[in-house]
């Protein structure tokens, strides 16, 4: 049975993304959190566009993708629990649950180095948030991200089909929980307990630098509560607080030239973590 799945896992991603966006977007449309500041003709475009441009950039470095590198691995014996005699279920378990931390690592990292911040902040400098900020990164932060990816699944020797249900789940995790929907404050406090929420990671992306530098998570919340990143509200409400980073603050920084070419433009700023100023404003 795995086999057949993992012989369509494009079709799977791909029919899971179309179907949790048009969910997400619906709900949006219906149940909105916060009002826009942009109207979505000037936003979308280019958030939509670099999802093509960054398919094909990994299409093109990356003959292989993530599955395929846990087949490889697993075909070899490589890796951590192809060398471990323990149910499947079990490593499939701790494989997603591993790959997720390693992703909240690598959110960490992106904010901590000044060289990946300027990569990353492309994500943060989408003046408005809903469904398609969740896949607006940019082209060379999509490769970093999948070369740490591999190298992940082949130290673990995770089986393929955990590969499968993590790249699934971390997409439609991240379609939610960037989507500007409106949660009952009973149910988002229940939620967060087991997943990373609108409203939890919206904090993240606050034009204050201290609360842009918190709540890393994008599927399990855990991390953050762990390691010492979670902030429950912004300061100024979710409804008062400015979306963005004070850089690129105009409406042509989200055509898709100008988000490209973002990398290049200006300083970091006070956003890397433990940069000077960085603690200053929260």
């Amino acid at each position: 049975m795995w086999e057949a799945i993992l012989a369509h896992e494009p079709a799977i991603r791909l029919s899971a993304f179309l179907g949790i966006f048009a969910i997400m977007a619906l709900w949006e449309t219906a149940a909105p959190r916060r009002a826009g500041t942009l109207s979505r003709w000037v936003r979308w475009p280019g958030n939509i566009l670099i999802v093509f441009l960054n398919t094909a950039v990994l299409r093109l470095l990356f003959p292989v993708a993530a599955v395929g590198m846990a087949l490889a691995a697993q075909g070899e014996g490589w890796g951590l629990f192809n060398g471990l005699a323990i149910p499947v279920w079990l490593a499939v378990v701790l494989s997603v649950i591993v790959m997720d931390l390693a992703i909240y690592l690598q959110h960490v990292l992106v904010h901590a180095v000044p060289a990946l911040w300027r990569l990353h902040r492309m994500h943060h400098a989408d003046l408005d948030y809903d469904v398609t900020t969740g896949a607006r990164f940019h082209p060379l932060e999509i490769a970093v991200s999948m070369l740490l990816k591999l190298m992940v699944v082949g130290a673990l020797g995770a089986p393929p089909v955990a590969v499968l249900i993590f790249e699934v789940v971390l997409n439609a995790t991240a379609m939610f929980n960037h989507a500007n929907v409106r949660i009952p404050a009973a149910i988002d406090r229940v939620l967060r307990l087991i997943v990373v929420t609108p409203d939890m990671h919206r904090v993240h992306h606050s034009i204050l630098p201290a609360e842009t530098n918190s709540n890393f998570g994008f599927s399990l919340p855990w991390w953050d509560r762990l390691f010492g990143t979670y902030r429950a509200q912004p300061a100024a409400g979710h409804l008062g607080m400015t979306i963005g980073i004070e850089q690129f603050r105009a409406p042509r920084d989200q055509r898709l030239d100008r988000m490209l070419i973002q990398p290049l433009l200006g300083g970091p700023g006070d956003y890397p973590i433990n940069r000077a100023g960085t603690g200053d404003r929260g």
